[in-house]
């Protein structure tokens, strides 16, 4: 069970059919790093995930409803086998387009390059700043030399916007298979409580409890 990407590509036309001349630009979740060369588990940051189903990170997501051939872009770390062997598979660019309907994709090296060509047409600017640091200087540095150049175009993005104004109350609304998945999620929630009801007794420590919920999890 799972979302198919007819589903991903509809969730990115609706947000589309909101932001009219305007340009989104959703960034993936960063690595965190444990200890030395140890990273954390890795989480895709729930809305990057929500219009894509991509589920790796240092990748960036731009949505421009008004492009005549490129609605939707990726740009995503391009592959690597030696990286690939200690880090995990890598999609790249060319299965971007082909598993995940990415009009075009180019590796994330070259945002800078192309990034200000989807923007240039733009009115708008939908990104929330605040939350990455580093990218947050690379869309205010592209907007600036935008707005520098915009009294001899006449065109550019004149303000930022934060999208999850929007997509945020599109999420509350769920689809059918949203309603399965998140019903399955309870089921199996349940079943994990009750092995940890059943096997909680004095002498038993936090972390076996623990261990027994995720073994459940994983099991299902």
């Amino acid at each position: 069970m799972g979302i198919d990407q007819t589903e991903y590509r509809q969730r990115r036309e609706d947000l589309m059919s909101k932001i009219g001349q305007g340009t989104a630009i959703f960034r993936s979740a960063p690595t965190s790093v444990m200890h030395n060369d140890v990273e954390y588990t890795f989480r895709q940051d729930s809305d990057f995930f929500y219009l894509t189903g991509f589920n790796e990170p240092e990748a960036v997501a731009v949505l421009i409803p008004h492009h005549q051939e490129h609605r939707f872009v990726l740009f995503v770390q391009p592959k690597d086998p030696d990286k690939e062997t200690w880090t995990g598979y890598r999609c790249g660019v060319e299965q971007a387009k082909e598993i995940y309907g990415a009009d075009e994709a180019y590796p994330i090296n070259e945002i800078d390059e192309k990034l200000p060509q989807y923007l240039e047409k733009s009115d708008r600017i939908y990104y929330r700043l605040g939350r990455d640091k580093y990218f947050n200087e690379v869309i205010l540095s592209h907007w600036q030399r935008l707005m520098a150049t915009y009294p001899k175009r006449g065109t550019g993005p004149v303000a930022i916007e934060d999208p999850s104004l929007i997509l945020h109350r599109m999420r509350q609304v769920k689809s059918v298979k949203e309603l399965a998945m998140l019903r399955q999620a309870m089921e199996i929630s349940a079943i994990a409580h009750n092995r940890a009801r059943e096997f909680v007794k004095a002498g038993h420590y936090e972390y076996q409890l623990q261990a027994e919920i995720e073994h459940t999890f994983r099991l299902h």
